[in-house]
């Protein structure tokens, strides 16, 4: 299987400017000329964990294997060079499945301009497992960490929150050309991707970056998609509590200093909305602002790995 398999591959794989030598040979030959850093991220994605693949098109998986990690390289703000995808297939139907897996890589792959480098596969007795590594490029303004926003730094989300389980997971489009524009335009101070949940992973970057975070739950710009979560669900969760806690939106949040924010806000020179949510504190944790403009504890929810 693995062989014809990478045959198919070679065939199905459009050439790239960066790539020397990929999928065929025992690894794969880049030619990076820049003296800029590389960023290198990761993520597995597990059947039965992170999709059902009795409920899906193999290839949605495959599009999302590396749609997130490309909204990793987004959050840091970085230019996306190149993937490697490594597979762990059923017995079953392996050769297939793989196929329609690279459906969806390669999709998303060609619309971001990514080189496939190569990878792994392999078949087992177990559910699939998709693991995609990639590789970026920082701007020359160097990369965007979550770790230096500042106290008084206005947080400003891109789209919309919750309800991402109805659809939206799958089809998500990873922030990078936003992130790179605005890096670019804009002065940032951190960021951070939103998969495991808006209220959790604002508290990480807070956390990261030494301070508190303090927002105006009126102004959580909520997904249709979260009304109708709770609409039809009897667990008494709002639509803001799926837009505050249900993960895996992958819009981005960004400290900016306040001139900078106001200039985006007035400006909003991306395809989706640009939305003030609150600012870091001083106080470290997370808060919400009340109607008097106090602070009140808010707990961060979201998804955690056990």
């Amino acid at each position: 299987m693995e062989s014809a398999f990478i045959a198919w591959l070679r065939d199905h794989l459009p050439p790239h400017p960066l790539l020397r030598l990929g999928p065929g040979d025992d690894a794969a030959v880049l030619r990076l000329a820049s003296e800029r850093d590389i960023i290198l991220t990761t993520d597995l994605l597990t059947d039965g964990v992170d999709f059902e693949l009795s409920a899906c098109e193999p290839s949605q998986i495959g599009r999302k294997a590396v749609a997130v990690n490309l909204s990793d390289l987004a959050a840091m703000a970085c230019q996306p060079v190149a993937i490697v995808v490594s597979v762990a297939l059923p017995h079953a139907g392996a050769g297939l499945l793989a196929r329609s897996l690279y459906h969806g890589i390669l999709e998303l792959a060609q619309k971001f301009d990514v080189a496939v480098a190569g990878g792994d596969t392999n078949t087992w007795a177990g559910g699939l497992v998709i693991s995609v590594t990639a590789l970026g490029q920082v701007t020359p303004r160097g990369p965007l960490r979550r770790d230096r926003g500042q106290p008084g730094d206005h947080l400003l989300v891109t789209g919309q929150f919750g309800g991402s389980l109805l659809g939206r997971h799958f089809s998500f489009t990873p922030r990078v050309h936003a992130a790179l524009l605005l890096h670019r335009q804009f002065e940032l101070h951190a960021g951070i991707d939103v998969s495991d949940g808006l209220s959790l992973d604002l508290s990480r970057l807070a956390a990261a970056s030494g301070c508190g975070a303090a927002i105006a739950l009126e102004t959580i710009p909520i997904a249709p998609a979260a009304v109708t979560m709770a609409a039809r669900e009897a667990d008494g969760r709002t639509a803001l509590d799926h837009a505050l806690s249900d993960g895996e939106d992958f819009e981005l949040i960004l400290a900016v200093p306040p001139a900078d924010a106001e200039r985006m806000l007035d400006r909003q020179p991306l395809d989706v909305p640009l939305t003030r949510i609150g600012r870091l504190v001083e106080q470290p944790g997370l808060w919400q602002v009340t109607a008097d403009g106090s602070l009140s504890p808010l707990a961060a929810r979201g998804f955690e790995h056990q």
